[in-house]
């Protein structure tokens, strides 16, 4: 595997592993500044604003459970389960996400928002 390649994947999971732990500082140093975000509901530009959006949903997450991951290029993609308080509880997601200079550039969220308009 290219090394950059590996990389980029061990940056996404370890992204993902800071949110779990709650490491803000260290989810900031795996965003590239200018990095977008992307999901059903906002789209999001630039790092302090993907942080502070990241934080307000990291802080209610409960687990993540990373079920597979791919990367090719400058992309990784990872498909996981996640859970949240009630009455939300589990769902599932699957993440393509951006690289430049082993930063992330873009984070785009694929998963059915139903459950959160139901709340």
């Amino acid at each position: 595997m290219n090394t950059e390649i590996g990389e980029n994947l061990t940056v996404a999971t370890s992204y993902y592993g800071a949110m779990l732990k709650k490491d803000f500082v260290a989810m900031a140093g795996y965003l590239a500044e200018d990095v977008c975000f992307v999901s059903p509901f906002a789209k999001i530009d630039g790092k302090e604003a993907v942080l502070n959006a990241a934080k307000n949903f990291g802080e209610t997450l409960q687990d993540i459970q990373i079920r597979a991951k791919f990367t090719k290029g400058n992309q990784a993609m990872l498909a996981y389960d996640m859970q949240l308080p009630a009455p939300v509880g589990q769902f599932r997601a699957a993440v393509l996400m951006d690289f430049g200079n082993s930063q992330i550039t873009k984070i785009e969220l694929f998963f059915d928002s139903a459950p959160f308009n139901e709340n």
